[in-house]
């Protein structure tokens, strides 16, 4: 027991010993400069001050200064290297820190939007004949947009409510989506193309026959522009007629008289 108690003792001795050297010692070893240095530098240099000073994360000139302080060497001055501009403060920062900024540009001009000069729009295919079909087209072409919706409400046709629900859907899409002014809107193309037979049944005929019957589909397209309003075409109109009425002229044309009667025909 008591061999015990002096090996304790004298291994606590050597190791006091120990501690002492390194202490008045100018060159220690890695692991116990950066464990001085944690001790050191734990309460002002933050979390991960300690840690970017001890492992050499920050610039170039604070390491050379830092590690010339605990040896006390005089070393002889190098080449001075002139660092680019913010070269030094870049290598200070985090790996957040260091991003480039990027800044907005103002001086470049939004880009003009699309100007639409027209709309396309057409129904969907349904049962009809394209014959049927084509009679609608023509009356509501090349009038204003209010003027065919209007010839589709008074229509007897049974498609006419399905062409005048297309017309308004068409002057919606016209007005919002692509800009174009309401009260110039005209229907300046329509016509009508053959879809396919897809409704067919069975024709039940005599003496165990039968036949297949196809119901024809159909759809209208219509193309909506920018036209001259009703009171434009109105006054177009009433010049042309304006023109056709011409005064007799000034100098009548010194021609022969023929088949003149001798006396008064009453």
């Amino acid at each position: 027991m008591q061999s015990l108690s002096s090996t304790l003792r004298h291994a606590s001795s050597s190791l006091t010993c120990a501690r002492r050297a390194l202490q008045t010692s100018q060159i220690a070893s890695t692991s116990r400069v950066v464990r001085l240095d944690i001790s050191r530098h734990a309460s002002s240099s933050g979390t991960f001050g300690w840690l970017r000073n001890g492992l050499g994360l920050g610039s170039k000139d604070s390491a050379e200064a830092k590690a010339e302080e605990p040896m006390g060497v005089i070393l002889p001055e190098p080449t001075p290297v002139v660092p680019q501009s913010g070269q030094a403060a870049e290598g200070e920062l985090s790996v957040f820190e260091s991003l480039p900024a990027v800044t907005a540009t103002g001086s470049e001009a939004p880009k003009a939007s699309k100007k639409h000069t027209h709309h396309k729009y057409s129904t969907a295919n349904f049962k009809i004949s394209h014959r049927k079909l084509n009679k609608l087209g023509r009356q509501i072409s090349g009038k204003p947009i209010d003027m065919a919706i209007l010839q589709m409400m008074f229509s007897e046709k049974r498609a006419s409510k399905r062409v005048k629900s297309m017309l308004a859907v068409a002057k919606a899409h016209a007005v919002n989506y692509k800009g174009l002014d309401e009260s110039k809107l005209v229907v300046a193309e329509a016509w009508v193309t053959k879809g396919p037979n897809v409704h067919k049944r069975i024709d039940i005929r005599g003496r165990g026959k039968f036949g297949v019957k196809q119901h024809p589909d159909s759809k209208l397209s219509v193309v909506l522009k920018e036209g001259k309003t009703r009171a434009q075409l109105m006054e177009e109109e009433r010049a042309r007629k304006l023109k056709r009425i011409v005064s007799a002229g000034l100098n009548r044309e010194d021609i022969p008289l023929r088949n003149v009667n001798p006396r008064w025909a009453w």
